[in-house]
């Protein structure tokens, strides 16, 4: 059962003397001289330490002869703006002590605490508590993916929408694959994180949670192919996106090109007949309304012939 909360940093070496208590430190945005503090304690390596310490480093699991050294990320997609937002949440595993690292509060340890109850934790112990972080982190990848997902299928919609101005959607576009792009990025390593915390040797799962980080295991792969899946999905929006700005540009340039040919007929026939050349009619009172006739009908029938091909 849970015996005590928000106990201080140096009352974890008491907690750990006792071989049935599971410890869970968590450090919200600690200095370095808490997480020094820390390592003294846990005999954590200065790499690993370092790694906790350091903003943006990947999603990995590391070996280290005392402990294993977790990192990942807790993200969600802010659907208004494209842009994905993500926490980076360290963890060092140490026997029956965990020790997590967060740069903020964003991520909610409230959520693995609710997955939690007391009877598994004693049973399983640390390796409980891993698989609750990691699932609510998967969790989280597979919200993300979704939302993702409903994005693209409106991009979609706005191709073809003509009110829509095309910065918008370009716009859109690249912010989308941005954030598909980190999404990736954050997911794919997971597969073997989890992988790793799977193997006999850690130690961490016992026989009671290996379905448990399985059934994990096999959430991030299918997270995975659906971003394989987005990944295809915006290329092919991208491409679409070029061939209709392509094809409006073709459309443009035939319409310039009727008008400007429309243009030309009676352009070519006033300036043959304004070189000192008689015009037909010339000197007669019905000449200059005859060629006037002569150059609206050139046009018109042009203009009808374009028309019935499709080119105005």
């Amino acid at each position: 059962m849970l015996t005590e909360e928000n106990f201080p940093l140096a009352d974890v070496h008491r907690f750990r003397g006792d071989d049935d208590t599971v410890v869970w430190l968590d450090l919200c945005a600690p200095d370095a001289e808490q997480i020094h503090l820390v390592a003294d304690e846990l005999r954590l390596d200065p790499h690993a330490v370092e790694d906790a310490l350091s903003a943006g480093e990947r999603a990995k699991l590391d070996r280290y002869p005392t402990h294993l050294f977790l990192n990942t990320y807790a993200v969600r997609l802010d659907v208004a703006s494209g842009e994905l937002v993500s926490q980076e949440i360290s963890a060092f595993i140490a026997g029956r002590t965990l020790v997590t690292v967060r740069p903020d509060d964003t991520f909610d340890l409230g959520a693995v605490l609710r997955r939690s109850n007391d009877a598994d934790l004693a049973a399983h112990g640390v390796g409980y508590l891993v698989h609750g972080i990691i699932d609510v982190v998967v969790d989280g990848y597979f919200t993300a993916v979704q939302a993702l997902d409903g994005a693209l299928e409106d991009l979609e919609d706005m191709l073809f929408d003509e009110d829509v101005p095309e910065q918008t959607v370009h716009r859109r576009s690249f912010e989308l694959r941005k954030s598909l792009v980190q999404l990736r990025r954050e997911i794919l390593p997971m597969r073997e994180a989890v992988n790793g915390l799977m193997r006999r040797d850690t130690g961490l799962v016992t026989d009671g949670l290996v379905a448990s980080y399985q059934d994990v295991y096999d959430h991030v792969l299918r997270a995975t192919e659906w971003t394989d899946s987005l990944r295809d999905m915006i290329n092919s929006i991208l491409d679409t996106n070029l061939t209709i700005q392509s094809n409006r540009l073709n459309l443009v340039m035939k319409k310039m090109t009727g008008w400007a040919a429309i243009i030309a007929v009676p352009t070519l026939i006033t300036g043959f007949f304004g070189q000192n050349v008689p015009y037909p009619g010339n000197g007669e009172s019905w000449g200059f309304s005859v060629d006037l006739v002569i150059l609206v009908l050139s046009a018109a029938i042009l203009y009808v012939v374009f028309r019935r091909k499709g080119w105005l």
